[in-house]
């Protein structure tokens, strides 16, 4: 029943997306930016991203279409490595955030009582504690940040709001006749939640990842422009962060903050098109107005 519910789901998702011209947009510039980083290496020696690796401040050539930094470093390699960590640090923080968060709004939701107090009140204490923060105390207090460190930090600030986005879905679908009909059909709790809530709330939560993903990110690169981020990993906002350091505006070096402000511009926009679409599906309002 569960996987039949799922197919479903995920063949009628396919289906509005073929139809959805914010979706499809939205999907492609993404699309983009992950073959950047799996189609780059074959032509881009990824080598030249690492520092005193190539002359330092050279402008674009044939040999360096994007020049390259004061640390020694081709831009276009750089973009190449961080385009994809930058992606990874995002998904992965988006990925558990909801991931925690679906399941506490999932149990909050559909048992109430204590459970929903304990859950609730938790939530709305971690809601009133300045995410920012705790992520500039925790970053500066780790000695060795690295990607998958930084996705923790911020994955474990992030799953408040789907936790009460979810929570208030299975509010409401708990009193659908269908649930009541599942309840006199012999379904324990558990089915209930995996086979009848679960498959319904999906489309919610795959809104809500892609928000906490573009949110991780714009999370990671203030870190990263602060000079919080990985220090051997080349990411975008770590590359602006070296650009800023050395002055690279005021030298004029254009190709040295420019490229990786475009790809995060392509990117939120991509995420951004694609979390309108997500709403515009989840939300019936909207769908109908479409």
């Amino acid at each position: 029943m569960i996987r039949k519910n799922i197919i479903q789901r995920v063949a009628h998702s396919a289906t509005y997306m073929l139809r959805n011209p914010k979706l499809l947009l939205g999907f492609s510039l993404l699309v983009f930016l992950l073959l950047i980083g799996i189609a780059g290496p074959l032509f881009v020696d990824t080598e030249k991203a690492r520092p005193i690796s190539v002359p330092s401040n050279m402008p674009p050539s044939a040999e360096y279409p994007l020049g390259t930094d004061s640390g020694g470093r081709d831009i276009l390699a750089v973009i190449v490595v961080g385009t994809p960590q930058t992606l990874r640090m995002g998904v992965l923080a988006g990925f558990f955030g909801v991931l925690l968060g679906t399941m506490l709004g999932l149990f909050a939701g559909f048992y109430g009582g204590y459970i929903d107090l304990i859950i609730s009140g938790l939530t709305d204490t971690m809601l009133t504690i300045p995410p920012l923060a705790v992520l500039l105390v925790v970053a500066a207090s780790v000695r060795s940040v690295s990607v998958d460190t930084m996705a923790i930090i911020i994955a474990a600030l992030s799953w408040m709001f789907p936790a009460r986005t979810i929570r208030a879905q299975v509010l409401s679908l708990k009193e659908q006749p269908y649930i009541s009909m599942a309840r006199l059909g012999g379904l324990g709790n558990f089915r209930i939640i995996i086979e009848e809530i679960l498959p319904n709330i999906l489309p919610l939560a795959a809104a809500s990842f892609v928000g906490a993903t573009s949110g991780a990110i714009l999370a990671g690169i203030g870190l990263e422009v602060l000079g919080l981020g990985p220090q051997r990993a080349p990411t975008l906002g770590m590359t602006i962060y070296w650009a800023l350091l050395y002055s690279a505006l005021i030298r004029g070096m254009w190709w040295w903050w420019l490229p990786p402000i475009l790809i995060l511009i392509i990117l939120f926009v991509g995420l951004f098109l694609t979390s309108a679409a997500l709403d515009e599906y989840v939300n019936p309002r909207l769908r109908s107005k479409r």
